[in-house]
């Protein structure tokens, strides 16, 4: 039976005017052989729409940065203690999305990078992070554990797609990334 050719990553045209951020998809298999995917949960901070929510490591490019994949190797230090240069193997990169600064109504393009982890679990939270936790694949892609997180905004609430996790919520970017990254792992294994 032929593979199903995999999507391109979708590269918005415009990413290069805007202001850039990247984060790092990190994998592994755990003792029991199952894969597993690396979530961190933001610190709570005042003025910060994300504040406590479930995300990927990654953030801004800075100006020392050599571009997207760099950042999102950079942040991944910062905020887990987790060197992807050393212990990470790059698999794919996904498509960019598009999303707003925190404090700010400015477009920023995020691009995430799938990586495979094989190093040690000595996690270094800096300050914006709470928690690091990972989750089993197969409960990311269970039916029974998507559900909708309700999100007030001023013109209504809306109901966001989400991912439920031992009291945990992954909505939003993260959750729309989570999305691509099963259907490709899907794919190429598919016989």
């Amino acid at each position: 039976m032929a593979l199903i050719p995999l999507r391109r990553p979708r590269k918005l045209p415009f990413r290069r005017q805007m202001t850039r951020a990247s984060v790092a998809l990190i994998h592994r298999q755990n003792q029991a052989g199952g894969a597993e995917l690396l979530f961190i949960q933001r610190a709570h901070r005042d003025g910060d729409p994300w504040s406590g929510d479930m995300a990927f490591p990654g953030g801004r490019l800075q100006a020392e940065d050599r571009g997207p994949f760099a950042a999102a190797i950079r942040e991944t230090l910062e905020e887990t203690g987790l060197d992807l240069s050393v212990y990470g193997r790059f698999e794919r990169r996904l498509s960019d999305l598009i999303t707003r600064h925190h404090n700010r109504w400015r477009p920023m393009v995020v691009t995430p990078y799938v990586f495979e982890w094989s190093g040690p679990d000595n996690f270094t939270q800096n300050h914006e992070v709470q928690t690091v936790v990972w989750i089993p694949l197969a409960h990311l892609g269970a039916p029974e554990n998507q559900s909708v997180r309700p999100w007030p905004t001023r013109f209504g609430t809306l109901r966001m797609a989400c991912c439920r996790y031992q009291g945990h919520c992954i909505w939003g970017l993260s959750y729309q990334m989570l999305q691509e990254y099963l259907k490709h792992r899907s794919a190429i294994s598919k016989p």
